[in-house]
C-alpha cells in the first residue's frame, strides 16, 4: 500500500540534538531509524531496559541481578535485588537555585520553587510523617488540588517508602472515601479548596466529612491554600497545620526499597463498583517515566512542561516525574479556558517560556471552534504540544500548525492509568500523520489482534500488548489471588495484555485509535469507532459534544442512536439531521451514520474527562443505573437518569 504523505518530519538537527538519539548512539544505533529502534527495545526486552538504567544513571543502593528475572504476564520479575528509591532520583537533578515548580492559577498569578527550597520542604514533610507514625508500607493520602503542596507531599510519603495516593477536590468525600478507605490510610493531607472558572470553591467541611470517613488516619494535615481559615470545632484525629509540617529544618533522607516496593495507587473510573485501586512500583516508574518523558518528550534540564491535568488524572503522576529529567515542572490550579480569560493556558506557557505543551483534544477542538487564536501570544519557545486523553481527529493538526506555530511537533498519546504511561506517540525522530499516533512507544510490544488472536495489520482490531513493560500493575489493591487483575486483562488472550481500545496499525507503523472496544459499534459484523463519528460531528458549528451507542436488542436487532448537544439557539429539525448525515458520509463512511439522532441535555464524563459510552450503552439496554454507574464519579450525574429514561421509551415502543 501507498504511505501517506506525513504532515510533518522531523527535522535533521532537532534529531541529532535529541536525547533519543543520544540514547541511539549510547546503545550502538547511531545510524537507526526509529522502526529500527523500536524493533530492538521489543525483541530484547533486558538489552533495552538495562540501557535505560544504563543512559539515566539510575543510583540504586544494591544493584540488581538481572534485568528480567521472569518473563511472564502478570507477574513479570523486573530488576531482582535492585534497591532504590522514587524520591530520591526526583529530586537529584536540578541544581540548588533551578526552578523546580511553577505553581500556576487561572487568574495569570503564580510563584516559583527552587529545587533547594523543594528538598527542604520534602524533607520537612518527610519528617513531620514519620513523627506521626508513617513508616514503609503506610499508605499516606491527598485531597488536593494541583499545586505544589501535592508534589511535595508524594515525594514526602515516597522518601519513607510510604505509599501515596491522591484525588482532586472537586470529588465529593464519599466518592474520595471510596478510594481512600479501601487503603486504610495513616495520614490525610487536605486542601481549604480550590479555584475553577472565577470561583473559590470552599472543601474545608468536605475534608473534614472526608476525615470522619477514614477511621484509620492517625492525624490530618490541612493546606492553606485559597486563604480559608480552618473552622475550630474538632476534628476526628490531631491536626497539624501545613506550615508547621513544611517549615522544620530537617536533612532528607531516602528510604530504599525494592524495585517492585508499592509508590502509589491510582484508581479506575469507578463508574461501576467501588473503583478498583491499581498498585505501580518505585522501579517501574522510574525507569517507564524517564523513557516517556526522557527519550519520548525530549525532557531535560532548562525545559518546561506545563500539562493541564487534575491530581486524580494518572497525567499528574507523569508531569510530577518531569523532575526526574532535571526539567522544570508547571502546577495549575483552575479551568483550562476560564470565561474570563480562555486563552490563558497559551498566555502562561508564552510568560514562563514552556517547551512541552500538554492538553486534551477537547481543549483543541474548542479553541478553534470557538475562534480562540493562541498566536498572539509568543509561543516560539514551544517545541512540543502533547495531547491525550481520547484520539485527537486529523481536524486539528491544521489548526495547531496555523495558531501554535509549524515549528510544533503535535504528540498524540494513547496510554492509561493502568500502566500509567503511553503505549504509542511519536518521538523527536518521527514523522506525524493526521489523526495518527506516530509509533508504538519503545519498550511496548503493540499490535492490533482480531477475534481469534491474531496480529492484523490496516485492520481495526484489540490493541494488546504482547511482552510485559515495568510499570504494568504491581497488583490492584485488596485482589489477594489477582483474580480482578487477571479478568481486567488477561482474559481474552492469555498472558497477553488487552487494554480494550479498538486500534489500527497501519503498514507504514503509525497506530490509529478508534475508542474503548468494549463500546465499539459492530454493524453487520464491521467494527467502527465511535471516535470516527465524535470527530465528524463535534466539527459541525451546531454542534457542542456527540455520542454515540450501538446496542444490541433482545430481538437481534442493533439500534445505533447518535446524541448530540446543541449549541446555544440551535435546534435539532430535519435539515439539521440531514447535514449531520451527511458530514458522517462524507468524513467516516455511510456505515458510520446513525439509525436516529437524538437531542440531549450533556453527555456524562468520568471525572478525567471521558465519555461514559459503555455505561450509557448499558442504560439503554435497560441494566439498573445503581448497578451500572456510581453518581460521585460522573461529572454531571443527573444525566444518568435522561439516558435511562430514553433506554425505557425505546423498549417500550418496541413491545
Amino acid at each position: 500500500m501507498t504511505v501517506p504523505e506525513p504532515f510533518t518530519t522531523p527535522d535533521p538537527q532537532s534529531v541529532a540534538d535529541s536525547h533519543i538519539m543520544d540514547f541511539a548512539r549510547h546503545v550502538g544505533m547511531a545510524g537507526s531509524d526509529y522502526a529500527a529502534l523500536h524493533r530492538w527495545s521489543v525483541t530484547d526486552l533486558a538489552g533495552f531496559w538495562g540501557a535505560v538504567w544504563e543512559y539515566f544513571d539510575i543510583d540504586a543502593d544494591t544493584p540488581y541481578e538481572q534485568v528480567l528475572a521472569e518473563e511472564r504476564m502478570p507477574g513479570a520479575r523486573w530488576f531482582p535485588g535492585a534497591t532504590l528509591n522514587y524520591a530520591h532520583h526526583a529530586l537529584r537533578n536540578l541544581a540548588d537555585d533551578a526552578v523546580a515548580i511553577i505553581a500556576l492559577d487561572e487568574t495569570g498569578s503564580g510563584y516559583e520553587v527552587t529545587a533547594r527550597r523543594l528538598r527542604a520542604q520534602v524533607a520537612s514533610v518527610a519528617a513531620t510523617l514519620r513523627d506521626l507514625g508513617v513508616g514503609k508500607g503506610d499508605r499516606v493520602v491527598g485531597y488536593l488540588p494541583n499545586t505544589p503542596h501535592a508534589i511535595v507531599a508524594f515525594l514526602a510519603a515516597a522518601s519513607l517508602g510510604a505509599v501515596w495516593s491522591v484525588c482532586g477536590q472537586d470529588y465529593a468525600p464519599k466518592a474520595a472515601a471510596d478510594r481512600f478507605a479501601q487503603l486504610r490510610p495513616t495520614v490525610l493531607i487536605g486542601a481549604d479548596g480550590y479555584l475553577f472558572n472565577a470561583t473559590t470553591h470552599d472543601r474545608r467541611e468536605a475534608t473534614l466529612e472526608l476525615a470522619g470517613a477514614l477511621p484509620t488516619l492517625k492525624a490530618t494535615v490541612l493546606v492553606d491554600h485559597v486563604g480559608l481559615p480552618w473552622p475550630s470545632r474538632a476534628y476526628p484525629s490531631p491536626v497539624v497545620p501545613w506550615e508547621d509540617a513544611v517549615t522544620r529544618a530537617e536533612e532528607l533522607t531516602c528510604t530504599p526499597v525494592p524495585f517492585d516496593h508499592p509508590l502509589w495507587v491510582v484508581y479506575s473510573s469507578g463508574t461501576t463498583g467501588l473503583p478498583k485501586g491499581i498498585v505501580h512500583g518505585h522501579g517501574g516508574v522510574l525507569l517507564e517515566h524517564l523513557k516517556t518523558l526522557g527519550l519520548h518528550s525530549d525532557l531535560g534540564p532548562g525545559d518546561r512542561l506545563l500539562w493541564y491535568t487534575t491530581t486524580h488524572w494518572m497525567m499528574w503522576n507523569l508531569v510530577t516525574s518531569t523532575l526526574l529529567t532535571g526539567a522544570t515542572t508547571c502546577t495549575y490550579d483552575g479551568s483550562p479556558a476560564p470565561f474570563a480569560k480562555p486563552d490563558v493556558l497559551w498566555e502562561l506557557a508564552a510568560r514562563h517560556r514552556v517547551t512541552v505543551f500538554g492538553t486534551s483534544p477537547q481543549y483543541l477542538l474548542g479553541m478553534a471552534k470557538f475562534g480562540i487564536d493562541p498566536s498572539v501570544h509568543d509561543l516560539s519557545s514551544i517545541r512540543v504540544v502533547g495531547c491525550t486523553g481520547s484520539a485527537l481527529p486529523a481536524s486539528a493538526y491544521p489548526w495547531v500548525r496555523h495558531h501554535v506555530g509549524d515549528h510544533v511537533l503535535l504528540a498524540s498519546i494513547s496510554g492509561g492509568t493502568d500502566v500509567v504511561s503511553g503505549f504509542a506517540g511519536s518521538a523527536p525522530n518521527t514523522p506525524v500523520w493526521p489523526g495518527e499516533l506516530s509509533a508504538p512507544h519503545l519498550g511496548v510490544a503493540l499490535a492490533a489482534y482480531d477475534a481469534e488472536g491474531f496480529p492484523i495489520v490496516d485492520q481495526v482490531g484489540e490493541l494488546v500488548v504482547t511482552r510485559p513493560m515495568p510499570s504494568m500493575p504491581l497488583y490492584f489493591w485488596n485482589d489477594p489471588d489477582g483474580t480482578r487483575y487477571r479478568d481486567a486483562y488477561f482474559s481474552s488472550y492469555p498472558g497477553v495484555w488487552r487494554h480494550g481500545d479498538w486500534i489500527t496499525v497501519t503498514g507504514h507503523g503509525s497506530v490509529i485509535v478508534h475508542g474503548r472496544s468494549d463500546s465499539t459499534l459492530n454493524r453487520n459484523g464491521v467494527r467502527l469507532g465511535s471516535a470516527d463519528i465524535h470527530d465528524v460531528v463535534e466539527r459541525l458549528p451546531e454542534i457542542t459534544e456527540a455520542l454515540v451507542i450501538g446496542t444490541e436488542e433482545p430481538d437481534g436487532g442493533y439500534w445505533m442512536p447518535l446524541f448530540v448537544v446543541l449549541a446555544a439557539g440551535v435546534t435539532l429539525d430535519d435539515p439539521l439531521r440531514e447535514k449531520i448525515k451527511e458530514a458522517i458520509r462524507a468524513g467516516a463512511s455511510p456505515r458510520h451514520v446513525p439509525d436516529e439522532i437524538l437531542e440531549a441535555p450533556g453527555i456524562p464524563h468520568t471525572r478525567t474527562g471521558k465519555k461514559l459510552e459503555v455505561p450509557v450503552k448499558r442504560l439503554l439496554q435497560g441494566a439498573p443505573a445503581e448497578q451500572v454507574v456510581n453518581p460521585a464519579t460522573v461529572d454531571a450525574p443527573d444525566l444518568i437518569d435522561h439516558y435511562a429514561r430514553v433506554g425505557a421509551e425505546r423498549r417500550g415502543r418496541s413491545t
